[in-house]
Formats: structure tokens, sequence, C-alpha cells
């Protein structure tokens, strides 16, 4: 794994042209410097020549941040600015007294998802098993999706006229949080345990959460000798448009859809929207703007969270849909917090999956 230092040469190409300001959520509220890329740069890269410490006050402007990656890629020099944050946040944790402290909630953490999946076990279906399978997903179905049980069902039903099997082993966390809290070692635990699991024949690597899959294809940054082939990766929702699968509705539903930050790109959606009848698609402004939620940003950043939450809230609301359609299960979480503080009682929120297993009818 990288350090701080080794990245002093990138660091010092950004030319603090502010095209990091236009894309930035969190610039766009606060309008404050050290809250984007170019100024924790120019801080970083003071850290880098020795002029500054890694103190509190940088960690904090290092924690002001969704990690959306919007800054790398509008960034004309092409840096990479979180995985330097993640670098720093590392370093800094590992002179921190609070790593054992977070270390001991980590673990308290993926006992509690543990937990939950074994008490949910017994309200989950079989996930689906061909005689002659033609196509073998590994599914990692990430920590919300363990602690809820209703998306084996949506799968059983979609998936239920093909020659698909849908092999689930018992994965950890993908780690995120972990990294994002700058412990290490949490991280390459759950990661090494995970690439463990991939030693195995299969089609796709499956996710239906974005923050999952964009952490799994970042693990060859963090863990030394693994690489995961993009292409072995997907969505459910590119999956789904791949086989051509077609969704008839006998009642119209007017829906919008809410693009995750850490969705690679969400050319899925038309191809799907074509495939269903009585759909009415609505796009929102600022469709693919973050909904506030970013996993430990909301306890860190609390008031900057809530007024991202809004503005994503008003944006569903003004698109005029029925239903808000997302691909991540943390961004269901974070719409409908944002919904609940305008006190919206009409747009409900719905995974992708959810939406296109209410179908009257599937072709395939």
């Amino acid at each position: 794994m990288k350090q701080l230092k080794d990245f002093e040469q990138e660091l010092n190409k950004c030319s603090k042209c502010g095209l990091c300001q236009d894309v930035c959520p969190i610039f766009k509220l606060n309008k404050n410097d050290c809250a984007v890329s170019k100024g924790k740069f120019t801080m970083l890269h003071g850290v880098t020549k020795g002029d500054l410490t890694l103190s509190k006050n940088i960690n904090k402007y290092l924690d002001m941040c969704l990690k959306c990656g919007k800054c790398t890629a509008f960034c004309p020099a092409g840096i990479d600015a979180c995985e330097i944050i993640n670098t720093a946040k590392i370093e800094f944790m590992n002179k921190s007294y609070t790593t054992s402290i977070l270390q001991f909630i980590h673990k308290i953490f993926m006992l509690f998802v543990k937990f939950c999946a074994n008490i949910t076990k017994p309200l989950r279906p079989t996930l689906k098993k061909a005689e002659n399978p033609k196509m073998v997903l590994l599914y990692f179905k990430g920590c919300v999706n363990n602690v809820l049980p209703n998306t084996d069902k949506y799968l059983n039903k979609i998936f239920k006229g093909l020659p698909v099997d849908i092999v689930e082993p018992e994965f950890d966390c993908c780690g995120l949080p972990f990294l994002s809290d700058g412990c290490i070692e949490s991280f390459e635990k759950v990661a090494k345990s995970n690439i463990s699991k991939f030693d195995c024949k299969y089609d796709y690597l499956v996710t239906d959460c974005a923050s999952c899959e964009s952490t799994i294809l970042d693990y060859p940054k963090y863990v030394k000798d693994f690489e995961l082939l993009p292409s072995k990766s997907i969505n459910w929702g590119n999956l789904i448009a791949f086989l051509d699968i077609k969704f008839v509705f006998k009642k119209n539903m007017k829906i919008t859809f809410h693009k995750p930050c850490h969705l690679k790109n969400d050319v899925f959606l038309n191809k799907i929207l074509k495939n269903c009848t009585n759909i009415e698609y609505f796009k929102m402004q600022d469709y693919d703007e973050c909904c506030g939620f970013a996993g430990s940003f909301i306890l860190k950043n609390n008031k900057i969270s809530k007024e991202l939450m809004k503005n994503k809230a008003k944006s569903v609301i003004n698109s005029g849909a029925d239903y808000v359609i997302t691909s991540c299960p943390a961004c269901i979480m974070g719409l409908n917090y944002g919904l609940n503080m305008m006190n919206n009682r009409k747009v409900k929120v719905l995974s992708l999956l959810e939406l296109l297993a209410m179908a009257d009818e599937i072709k395939y």
C-alpha cells in the first residue's frame, strides 16, 4: 500500500484550477476551500514537504468528504482524490489513540450484521439454482441486504425463467466503513477474507450496492497481489439489461432515478426502461448528486448531511414521480431520511430489484 509521501508528485500536479469546486456537493453548500480537493491537496502537500503535520484540524477536513469521486472525474490532471484522502486518513489514524476504539466498534458492527443475517435467515428463500446452469453468479449481498431479508425474493422472481445459478458465499462487509475511518487493519482483514471466497468458478461477481462494487474494485490499491478484472464485476442493473429481460406492469408507474455516487455508470437504465411496459420515467434535476448519507459522513458532518438530503428530496418531489428508484441500499436510507424531513407522504423509495419484482409478468 502506498504512503502519503508517494503522492507528493500528484499533489504538486494540482494547479488549483477550481474545477473540483464546481462539482463538489459540499463546497456548493459551505464555500470552504478546505472542504474541496484543492484545499485538501494544499494541506497534504504541506505535510509531504514537512511544513505541516497531520493534525486533528486537517483530519477534520479529511472527514469532510463524501468520497463521491466527482472531483476525480473532473480533474484535468487525473488525480485520484479519494485514494489520497484515504491514505492520509490511514496515516493519521495509525498515530491516533482512537484507532483501537474504532476497531472495537467495527467488530461490534460485524457481529451485529452477522446476528441480523442469522435472525432473518428463516425469512429468506433459497437463492435460485438451475438444473443445467449456463451462468453462475457470485452474489455479494452487502451489509444492509444481510440485515433486510427481501432481496433474495426479488432475485428469485426476476431470474425464475433463466438457467442461472446464484451462489452466495459468507462474505464479510466490503470494508468501506473501515477504510473511510482510516482503520487499514480492519479493512485489510475483511478484504482478504472476501478475496479468498472469489477463488471459485463463476461468470460474474454481482452486487446491488454501488458502494460495495466500487470498494471491491479498489481492493488492488490496498491489498498486495490481487487483481479483479472489472469485466468480471457487474451490478444487477447491467446484468438484467444484458440478459434483455422484459417486465410488464398492468398499472402505470411514474418513476425517477437517483444515481448513487459510487455507481460507475447507469447505461443499464435506458435499456431496462425500454423493456418495461407502463413505466413512465421522469429525470430529476441533479439526478446524480449525492443523497447525503455517505456512511459515517452523516455522523461526522450531520448538518451538511441533512442539507444534502433535503436538496435531494426536493429534486425527487419536484420530478413529479411517485417512486424514486436507486441501486444502493445506503442511498435508500438517505432518500427516505430526506423525504421524511420534507414531510413527504407521496413518493416511495424502492430499490431497482424491488421495482422490477413488482412486475405482473416477466418475459425472457
